[in-house]
């Protein structure tokens, strides 16, 4: 593996600067080691964010247009993830606004409460039960079943395994909000699992 192989995998604000300083002399190498190391994250997310796999694509190529060209805006301060993210959220964002007058935002619950539900942490959440069962058909089928915004904190929570004021970063709310997004889209999950661990239950009797 090559020096800026090895960099671009280290944890931290190491590798982050080490993107930006890259970014800044636009290094001919480092797009194409970016997409290979984020394509399939940055990719998933679209994809449950518009809930088309034809627009997500078209969004995902445009995505790095704007890391190729605006790549001198990353000062290294915060993850690359985050940053890339935001990219795409906000090329969601834009294309909504263009096709419907409306944004992620305006999508969500109208009566949307910054109180986060009290889940008990020792608890799993739905969400730890369904990919137990590792059964992705059944998870993607019950995140695009959620609000959209409920569905993008869960997605960056527990797929991207982004922390939460990190996700507060991409989506731009308050650190509260993102709160009360989670704990609504695991609220909503519940349903999922009890229908899947009937199913399951019915199976094994079968």
């Amino acid at each position: 593996m090559s020096t800026h192989a090895q960099t671009l995998s280290a944890p931290g604000n190491t590798a982050s600067a080490d993107i930006a300083e890259r970014l800044k002399r636009q290094d001919p190498l480092l797009l194409d080691q970016l997409i290979v190391e984020y394509q399939h994250r940055l990719l998933r997310y679209l994809l449950y964010l518009t809930s088309n796999r034809e627009l997500a694509e078209d969004l995902f190529q445009e995505t790095w247009m704007r890391v190729l060209l605006r790549g001198a805006q990353f000062n290294g301060n915060s993850r690359f993830d985050t940053w890339l993210f935001t990219i795409a959220r906000n090329l969601v964002i834009d294309f909504r606004r263009r096709r419907t007058m409306s944004s992620l935002e305006e999508m969500a619950e109208k009566a949307e409460d910054d109180r986060p539900f009290e889940i008990a942490s020792s608890d799993p959440t739905p969400f730890d039960a369904l990919l137990s069962r590792q059964n992705s058909a059944v998870v993607a089928e019950a995140l695009l079943s959620l609000e959209p915004l409920h569905r993008e904190v869960l997605v960056l929570r527990f797929h991207e395994e982004l922390a939460l004021d990190q996700i507060a970063k991409v989506t731009g709310a308050p650190l509260s909000t993102v709160k009360s997004r989670l704990y609504r889209g695991l609220a909503a999950l519940r349903p999922f699992v009890q229908q899947a661990t009937s199913r399951m239950q019915e199976e094994s009797l079968a």
